[in-house]
């Protein structure tokens, strides 16, 4: 029999398994089907989602985690003796695992918090108000998000330290020399993004870190915008702190990641002070868990920290490299697409831009154009995206501006391209 079988693999080569099957290559098809909001319509329209960087939508996998740990498996995690409990906290630590090898760090080192926004918030005021010193020096960049800028300032104010900006370039690039002119013997902390949500442009993030780590100040990276796009690896990047979103990586609201240097999370007190992150509690004194529970007070969150475990195996599934080059594919295109309309004026091409393009248009405010296209089922985001600083440093109050995820398309782009044209005629141009 098996002879029989080798002899029909030699005259029919075909009746072999390919070395290369469907799901191995990029199957757009087949990922947009995971992706139940995609099929809905919106004014009657089928709905075009270019709204990603904001949040992504969620794969029917993570929706049914959800559902699941909520429905049949839920209880409260740490210290319970029962069925339930030891569940949860199974798929609860199972999580941080997952969290810990995606990029590439020890389970200590990950940090479980309610988003990006509380892992930054959870640095400045832990490390911040034990580490900065009167006359230290913060050194961020015009083009982060607020959350990295305005936890930075309040413990300016207090600790009596210095805010110093780094400009991007007029081509709305960066490069790592800009932060190494700024630096001095006060620089004690570099804030920076991964990617600017506005721009797409991707900074040269272990350069920075690198120069940090030479003048003796900590590191931290607002990776909102770049662990959704690329693989990240802590070990390669050498950044002392990397927080991200789960809502922006396929997963729910409510849960964030906050990767810190063991050594460093050690040496830093406590942010919040509760349940579960104490050792000994005594009226006089109490002593606090190792990390990272010792920044987890109270009851985390559980099935949100779990769906993102499944969120991350669902990214593992389809391969964030073939994520990313398919979304640079695409935002390729919707730049040169945009920059060739008439009128649209097209802001970040730099060549490490991913993930987003932002825009003007001469005729129509942002918030009017994105009011206009959602009537075409196009959702898109307008106005300052949390980057004010970024629009002033180029006279700009607002932009439109649309993103992409694993499920975006060229079609995408060519619809919201045909959307303008609407715009231009409601403006009379």
């Amino acid at each position: 029999m098996i002879l029989c079988l080798k002899k029909l693999n030699w005259l029919y080569p075909q009746l072999q398994p390919k070395k290369h099957s469907i799901m191995k290559l990029y199957d757009l098809h087949h990922i947009r089907e995971q992706f139940p909001a995609l099929n809905r319509q919106v004014w009657n329209k089928p709905l075009v989602y270019l709204d990603s960087a904001a949040s992504m939508q969620k794969p029917r996998k993570v929706l049914e985690a959800i559902n699941k740990n909520y429905s049949f498996n839920y209880s409260n995690v740490h210290r319970g003796l029962h069925k339930l409990s030891e569940e949860a906290t199974s798929s609860y630590e199972g999580a941080r695992k997952k969290v810990a090898d995606f990029i590439n760090c020890h389970e200590q080192e990950v940090v479980f918090t309610s988003g990006a926004t509380a892992a930054i918030n959870l640095v400045a005021y832990s490390w911040g108000m034990k580490n900065i010193l009167p006359d230290a020096e913060i050194i961020i960049t015009i083009a982060e998000h607020h959350a990295n800028i305005v936890p930075w300032q309040l413990i300016a104010e207090r600790k009596g330290a210095s805010i110093i900006a780094a400009d991007v370039d007029p081509n709305m690039d960066f490069d790592a020399d800009v932060i190494k002119k700024l630096v001095t013997d006060k620089t004690k902390i570099i804030a920076f993004p991964h990617v600017s949500n506005v721009l797409g442009t991707t900074f040269p993030v272990k350069e920075i870190c690198k120069i940090a780590k030479e003048c003796g100040a900590i590191s931290i990276v607002d990776g909102c915008q770049g662990v959704i796009h690329e693989k990240v690896d802590m070990v390669d990047l050498g950044c002392d702190f990397y927080c991200f979103s789960g809502h922006k990586l396929y997963g729910p609201t409510g849960i964030g990641i906050l990767f810190g240097k063991y050594k460093i999370l050690e040496e830093m007190p406590p942010f919040l002070g509760g349940g579960d992150m104490i050792d000994i509690v005594k009226i006089e004194k109490s002593t606090f868990a190792d990390p990272p529970l010792r920044f987890e007070a109270g009851t985390p969150p559980i099935v949100e920290a779990i769906a993102l475990g499944e969120a991350i195996d669902w990214v593992i599934e389809v391969g964030i490299d073939k994520i990313g080059a398919h979304e640079k594919n695409v935002i390729d295109y919707g730049t040169s697409l945009l920059d060739s309309i008439n009128g649209v004026n097209v802001f970040g091409k730099a060549p490490s831009k991913t993930g987003v393009v932002s825009f003007t248009m001469d005729c129509a405010h942002s918030h009017d154009i994105a009011t206009i296209i959602d009537r075409e089922g196009i959702a898109v985001r307008a106005g300052h995206h949390c980057a004010q600083p970024l629009m002033d440093a180029f006279n700009l109050v607002s932009t439109t501006r649309a993103s992409v995820g694993a499920y975006s398309t060229k079609e995408d782009f060519d619809k919201l391209a045909q959307s303008l044209n609407k715009v231009k005629t409601i403006f009379g141009v």
